[in-house]
């Protein structure tokens, strides 16, 4: 075997303590990596009562001890594999508690992970450590309108666009030129002139509100990057003055975060991540909402594992889309893979006519800019679950 293969397999399998016969002698910057991994992935055998895995290592309860080795992983790894090490540390080694350390908090590699961390621990987080804690969340929310904002703006606005120039206009805002394009092939030589069968407008209208956005977002703790990106989305959506966004939260209870939305990091500290879950009485609230049913868009953003009642649940969903209420259910908004969800309350929505999908945050803008537009959603659906 190479020495190279050799020094990749003892990094990835760990060894022997030095000293013990490992077989092959590390360097020093290869030493440091490998303690940094011994730390975590050596700790099952309860490193905080001193005891000593394959190399050794183990992080103990101790915050300077944790936040110095957050600090040795950001300089020996790259970012994204410094982001899998901190979940992985939160997880295996129980550091919720630690990150409501200031210091802990200054040496943490900002992801959206972590913020739906903090998030859930926003209850119990010190005032002292809410400085620190708002910095990170802050720096997460920025890095993500930058990636979705414009195209998300984009999107929507030439789909609100193209729904104002088909959508019946007066005479006076008829567009002829391209109403007599369109309409070409309608052309009776008998009367030696084209009869419409669709006019199309200048679209003057489109500074007014078109369509009522709702999102509702599941806050239960399994939904805490779903969470993360609606909040960002409706942040956005909110910019828009041809959209009248309304952006609700729920659990067990109900919170509309609407008016924080000009600061999306207002909006996540106004979660409270956790609980049980009535999409029932989240849905009751969102039906109060509705006052132009065929320009409203519900977006339910849930794994749909209904806590409350479930027959009423599927009874609001009928009624709003009987109303002309477009209703869409995202089973994640996230680019965490397949989610976890409840079947049998989506195979029941699918049989309403509502779509139930997991979607990434890549798709969002296209997804909003079909439901505007009121097309067929298979397309984005087809992308989003990868069989298009």
């Amino acid at each position: 075997m190479s020495d190279e293969r050799a020094r990749r397999w003892r990094l990835a399998l760990g060894g022997a303590p030095e000293g013990e016969g490992t077989g092959f002698q590390l360097g020093a910057g290869d030493a440091a990596i490998d303690a940094a991994l011994a730390a975590l992935y050596d700790s099952d055998r309860d490193p905080a009562a001193g005891e000593r895995g394959g190399r050794g290592g183990g992080l103990n309860a101790s915050a300077p001890r944790v936040a110095r080795w957050l600090g040795d992983i950001r300089k020996l790894f790259p970012s994204t594999v410094v982001q899998v090490m901190q979940a992985d540390a939160i997880e295996r080694l129980d550091l919720s508690r630690l990150l409501l350390e200031p210091e802990m908090l200054e040496a943490v590699e900002p992801d959206i992970h972590l913020v739906g961390t903090l998030l859930s621990l926003n209850r119990v987080m010190p005032e002292r450590s809410k400085r620190a804690a708002r910095m990170v969340v802050a720096k997460v929310v920025d890095d993500l309108e930058r990636r979705v904002a414009q195209r998300t703006r984009s999107a929507v606005t030439g789909a609100i666009n193209r729904a104002a120039r088909v959508n019946r206009p007066r005479r006076a805002d008829i567009d002829w030129g391209r109403t007599i394009r369109a309409n070409l092939r309608h052309y009776r030589p008998e009367l030696g002139t084209v009869v419409p069968e669709r006019l199309i407008g200048y679209g003057r209208r489109a500074t007014a509100v078109q369509r009522d956005v709702v999102l509702l977002v599941d806050q239960s703790g399994s939904m805490a990057a779903s969470v993360v990106y609606a909040s960002v989305f409706a942040a956005v959506l909110a910019s828009l003055r041809t959209l009248r966004t309304s952006l609700v939260v729920f659990d067990t209870a109900v919170a509309d975060l609407t008016d924080k939305l000009a600061d999306p990091v207002d909006v996540l500290f106004g979660t409270q991540l956790g609980g049980g879950t009535d999409i029932n009485r989240a849905l009751a609230y969102a039906q109060g909402l509705v006052t132009r049913p065929r320009d409203t868009i519900v977006v339910l953003i849930s794994d749909l594992y209904e806590g409350g009642v479930r027959d009423e649940m599927l009874r609001r969903v009928s009624a709003m889309t009987a109303s002309g209420v477009q209703v869409i259910v995202l089973l994640a908004l996230s680019d965490d893979g397949a989610p976890d969800y409840d079947r049998d309350n989506a195979a029941a929505l699918a049989a309403l006519g509502v779509p139930a999908f997991a979607c990434t945050p890549d798709l969002f803008a296209d997804l909003m800019a079909a439901a505007i537009e009121r097309r067929d959603l298979r397309e984005v659906v087809e992308r989003a679950t990868g069989h298009g």
